[in-house]
This record gives C-alpha cells, sequence and structure tokens, in this order.
C-alpha cells in the first residue's frame, strides 16, 4: 500500500527521516528519483532541452539535484529560480515543476509553458493546498506528478487532482506506517492465500439477488463471488429465476427466509427492484456476518443499529446512490464525504468511481486508482459486490476486503476489450487470480 499522507503527518515523518539520514542524503535520493522520472518521460536524455524551475524550499532543492543528474547525462538544462521565471518557456521537451511542495499557502503564478511541453511536478503541482486541494493560483497542469514519501490528499482529491495527470510514486524510505493508502498491484497478493483445513463452508456467501424483471443481476453477483474464491454460493431471489439466467452449478439456490448460518459473507440487493428492503428486512435482521449492500439494497433502514459481530457491513454507492443516502451532492472533496458517511452509519463506505475512495468507521481510507471506463456498463457493480463478499469470507476485514476487490475489479475491467459486457469480467478475475496464485501481478 503506498501511503497516504496530510502535511502535518509527513512533515513528521520528515523529521524522523532527517534525524535518522541527515537532510542531504534525503535531498540527494528524491533529486535522484525526480531525475529518473524525467528520464522515463525523455526516454533519452542526450540533447534534450529541460527546464526547472526551483524555488526557495526543500522541493528546489530536490530540482537542483534533479538538475545536475540530468545534465550527467547529456540534456541541455536550464535553472529558472521562481523570483526570476520569465513569462513563457519555450523550446523545452520537458519542464520540471520544483517550485513549492507542501509548504505552498500563498498564491503562486507558474510560467506558461509552450504547447506540446511535457510538466513533470515535484510531489505537488506547484501552487495546490496539499489537505485540501485548493488551488492557489496559476499552477501548472502536469503530465506526471512523482509523489515523494507519500501520496498527499492534494493529488486525488479536490480541484487540484486535475492537474496531477499520472501519479508515481517514489518511497525514499521515508514512511514506516500510514493509517490510510493507496492500493497497489503488489497488495493483491494477499488474495491467494489459503489454509490446509479449507472445506466448503469457511469461505461461503449467501447472495439475496435476482427477481424475474433482472434475474441477471443474480448470475452477475455469484460469478463475480465464485471468481473472488467463494467457496460454496448460496442464492436467494425475488421469485424463481434458475429459468431466467445460466447460473453456474456451484450455486445453490434456496428460496429461504433467512441466511444460513455457515456463510461468512452476505450480498444484498443486486436487481431486487425498487421495493427491497420489504423483501430484505426480515432476512437481514440478527446477521452475525458483514452484509455486502449494494443496488437496490442501498437504503438506510436496512442499516444495523450496532455493530455486527463478523464486523462492519459495506455499502457500495455510485455517485447517484451517495447523494441519495447522504441528502447530498458528492463534492470535490470526497474523501471527508466518505469518511464521515462511514462513521455516521457505522459501515465501511466504497464510493465508487474513477477514483474508489473507501472509508471505515474509524476513518481509515483506501484508494484504488485502477477504475477505467469499461467499468462503467450494466452490471460491473454486480460483479464486485460479489468480489467483496468473496474477500471478505476469505478471512480479510471488511476495510481491506473492499479494498482489494475494487482493485482487482480495476485490473480486470482494463484487460476488457471494447464495449465487453459485464458478464465477461468474472473470467477475466479468475484469470487474474490463477496469475496471482502463481506469484504473476496483474500487467496494465
Amino acid at each position: 500500500m503506498i501511503p497516504l499522507l496530510n502535511t502535518a503527518q509527513m512533515r513528521e515523518a520528515d523529521a524522523v527521516a532527517v534525524a535518522r539520514r541527515g537532510t542531504d542524503a534525503l535531498v540527494s535520493a528524491a533529486g535522484t528519483a525526480v531525475g529518473l522520472e524525467a528520464k522515463r518521460m525523455l526516454r533519452s536524455c542526450y540533447g534534450a532541452r529541460v527546464a526547472v524551475v526551483v524555488g526557495p524550499g526543500l522541493n528546489g532543492a530536490d530540482g537542483r539535484v534533479a538538475a545536475a543528474w540530468l545534465k550527467s547525462r547529456g540534456a541541455h538544462v536550464d535553472v529558472i529560480e521562481v523570483a526570476h521565471q520569465p513569462v513563457g518557456l519555450e523550446g523545452y521537451r520537458l519542464v520540471i515543476d520544483a517550485a513549492f511542495g507542501l509548504g505552498c499557502s500563498r498564491p503562486y503564478v507558474a510560467p506558461v509553458v509552450a504547447e506540446g511541453t511535457m510538466v513533470l511536478a515535484v510531489d505537488l503541482p506547484s501552487g495546490v493546498s496539499a489537505d485540501t486541494g485548493e488551488i492557489l493560483g496559476a499552477p501548472l497542469a502536469a503530465d506526471v506528478t512523482l509523489a515523494l514519501g507519500a501520496v498527499k490528499p492534494a493529488l486525488l482529491d479536490g480541484p487540484s487532482a486535475a492537474l496531477t495527470g499520472e501519479i508515481r510514486f517514489a518511497g525514499l524510505g521515508i514512511v514506516e506506517h500510514s493509517d490510510d493508502g493507496v492500493v497497489e498491484d503488489r497488495d493483491l497478493g494477499a488474495l491467494v492465500q489459503g489454509h490446509r483445513d479449507d472445506h466448503k463452508w469457511v469461505h461461503a456467501v449467501q447472495v439475496l439477488a435476482g427477481s424475474s424483471l433482472m434475474p441477471g443481476a443474480a448470475e452477475l453477483a455469484v460469478r463475480g463471488a465464485l471468481a473472488g474464491g467463494a467457496s460454496m454460493v448460496r442464492l436467494s431471489s425475488r421469485g424463481e429465476i434458475a429459468d431466467l439466467v445460466r447460473l453456474p452449478p456451484e450455486v445453490v439456490h434456496a428460496n429461504d427466509e433467512h441466511i444460513d448460518r455457515r456463510c461468512r459473507a452476505v450480498v444484498a440487493g443486486p436487481g431486487l427492484g425498487s421495493d427491497a428492503p420489504s423483501w430484505l428486512r426480515d432476512r437481514l435482521s440478527g446477521v452475525e456476518v458483514p452484509v455486502v449492500l449494494d443496488a437496490d439494497g442501498l437504503d438506510r433502514s436496512l442499516l444495523p443499529t450496532s455493530r455486527t459481530a463478523g464486523g462492519p457491513w459495506v455499502l457500495t454507492p455510485h455517485e447517484g446512490e451517495f447523494s441519495r443516502l447522504t441528502g447530498h451532492d458528492v463534492t470535490a472533496h470526497r474523501f471527508e464525504a466518505v469518511r464521515s458517511f462511514a462513521r455516521e452509519t457505522d459501515c465501511v463506505v466504497l464510493l465508487k468511481g474513477p477514483t474508489t475512495v473507501i472509508a471505515d468507521p474509524s476513518g481509515r481510507l483506501r484508494i484504488v486508482l485502477s477504475g477505467t471506463a469499461a467499468l462503467a456498463t450494466a452490471g460491473t457493480g454486480d460483479v464486485l459486490s460479489g468480489l467483496i463478499a468473496a474477500t471478505i469470507a476469505r478471512g480479510h476485514d471488511p476495510l481491506t476486503a473492499s479494498a482489494l476487490a475494487a482493485h482487482l475489479h480495476g485490473r480486470a475491467g482494463a484487460r476488457l476489450p471494447i464495449y465487453a459486457p459485464a458478464s465477461a469480467l468474472p473470467g477475466v478475475v479468475a484469470s487474474i487470480m490463477s496469475g496471482l496464485a502463481n506469484g504473476f501481478l496483474p500487467a496494465h
């Protein structure tokens, strides 16, 4: 997990690292990382014209080290002090923005960069508030932002998120612990852990989904659960749907009114229809394992009045559903909105989107950046709800399960051919899981 820290937390981590390693060593490491990222963008340093805009602080010091590193590899580099910056920068293949980082608290007007010039921001685009994402002045929009030590909230949340471009990360050995983080591919290895004494009920999932009007939602949810490692799936639907869909033979279709107590997690909501709450209420009463409420199950009347023994429930709204549940439109500040709703409901809340934001009742955040337009089709959310439940059933806490499942879901979506239907997702998920079991991370 890539650490996500606010300004105060980052300054504290920096102070510990400086005490241990010294300022010069940290600046050298950061500047070299910037140089390496610039080389990746340029492909070849030799003969490339690069401008490095530097300020008076440590961000500027990082930029100066990067400039020297690039010069030593044949680039033509101009170091431009903020106080003496020109109105426009022309004739450069790359501009490195190292003017201001965490410490920017006043308006900053960046130089104008010629069209077609690449921009690399060091840690943050200069001229944004690291914590709130508010724009201070007129920053440069970056093609790439290299986060140093930790990702800052402004790179992912608030108005500044539109300026960051591709986010890259250089840890530099600075941060040893973070309560909040961005999920990365190597975290997915935790999905394929097993135990010798596993049997079919150890990772069983109950799915309450599907109706005669929307039978396909049930199939997608159960196939998502099976692809995610559920060892047994019990399906209850509103009405008989077995003749309307192709249920996998591993699915037990049992229209009873109670949750089987041997199941370790429950999915409730996909395809049940607008009056789903009345149908679900008695079935979910007294359930002792985490429940993933999705789609038609996203109703506040269904939320437990106290924490279940198996951990908090999971709510999986998209922006429209989030607004309906909270009574407020999702603003640019999604982090705090999701945190607040998680505390209020005592649930894990997963707000879907290109950047998926997940929070638990304690306020811990997980951010998933693997979302893709391929997932903006009907039914992909049903697959995700099954994946989350399966991941909980395999022993992960609801926050971790939601984050891992959402990242896996995004990586699977990225492998889909253009205009592929949601029904193609479970097969791709299963393929990625097979690769993980053999030690291969998903390519992207």
